[in-house]
């Protein structure tokens, strides 16, 4: 593994930069939302030879949905749309085309570089994907009505009076439906939607007031991401199998920024839950690390005694 503690350049370039900036460096190709590994470099503050060297060590984990090598076609043409500069990007000396990662690969770069910085990177990236997903998505509802009322209109020309106010009356519903929509108990993500499930885990996790208990045998850096998201003061619990991926050194990083995370070790749950503030609790059908990988649901537990009887049963059998 690299070990690329950085000083505090890093923690400074990606702190600086805002929303708007990260979201320039994030191009579509192959129709997947992508950032080149120079840029990755920059923001992770690590030559752009020392993070592809990690990850060639780790190979593994980078199959090619998360990382794959531009074709030069692919490469001009970004360059042809003037969306990236040879000239900005220094790539005239590189011998060959660009790796680009996607937002997989990104996620899983925080666990190949090892430092508090690449944390905090990936933590930033990701939330840039996020908000770019439900800008998205929200302009697409919009859109999709709006058009739908532009074609009405059209339509209807000659009686253009009446169709201003048949009109007025939608866009009211719209917004209407925007601000009073209740979310689903249950939802279901389905194969590649990492960033939409990292979205509404992050969501529950920051509707935490006091506790947060996580009962997931299989976690690694990745779910760290995610119960980042808590608010400050709130205490986590993380119960786990033995045979958990984060080290003691993962755990000691983690509570230097985001006090307090207790690691407790039980073997008598197969499926993964989310308990929040011990009343709330949400049954969820894939590791948190995984989520959005493959098709998987998250409901919620609306009887209160299931709620304390998952409680009580983590905190009974935990070492």
């Amino acid at each position: 593994m690299v070990t690329a503690e950085s000083n505090d350049t890093g923690l400074a370039i990606i702190h600086e930069a805002a929303i708007e900036e990260i979201q320039r460096l994030i191009y579509v190709v192959r129709g997947k939302q992508i950032i080149i590994d120079s840029d990755l470099a920059l923001l992770y503050d690590v030559e752009t030879r020392v993070l592809n060297q990690a990850v060639s060590r780790n190979i593994d984990r980078f199959p090619d949905r998360f990382r794959f090598r531009l074709t030069k076609d692919e490469f001009e043409n970004l360059i042809s749309q003037n969306v990236i500069s040879s000239s900005e990007h220094n790539y005239g000396g590189r011998r060959k085309m660009p790796y680009a990662f996607t937002e997989q690969g990104i996620a899983m770069l925080s666990s190949v570089l090892r430092s508090v910085t690449a944390v905090q990177v990936s933590i930033r990236i990701m939330d840039t994907f996020v908000e770019m997903r439900k800008y998205l998505a929200n302009n697409a509802f919009l859109m999709e009505k709006v058009h739908h009322m532009e074609s009405q209109q059209i339509e209807s020309e000659l009686r253009r009076s009446e169709f201003e106010k048949k009109t007025e009356k939608q866009f009211e519903q719209i917004f209407n439906y925007i601000a009073s929509h209740e979310e689903s108990s249950q939802k279901i993500f389905f194969d590649g939607q990492i960033f939409d499930a990292f979205s509404l885990l992050a969501d529950l996790i920051g509707q935490a007031d006091k506790t947060i208990e996580l009962i997931d045998g299989y976690v690694d850096v990745v779910t760290l991401n995610i119960i980042a998201k808590k608010k400050a003061g709130v205490n986590a619990y993380l119960y786990t199998l033995p045979s958990s991926g984060l080290t003691k050194q993962d755990i000691l990083n983690f509570n230097a920024q985001y006090p307090n995370l207790d690691v407790k070790y039980t073997s008598v749950f197969h499926d993964r839950f989310i308990v929040l503030d011990g009343r709330c609790a949400y049954h969820i059908g894939a590791s948190i690390k995984d989520a959005g990988k493959k098709c998987f649901a998250i409901n919620k537990i609306e009887d209160i005694n299931v709620v304390k009887d998952i409680i009580h049963k983590a905190q009974l059998t935990a070492t």
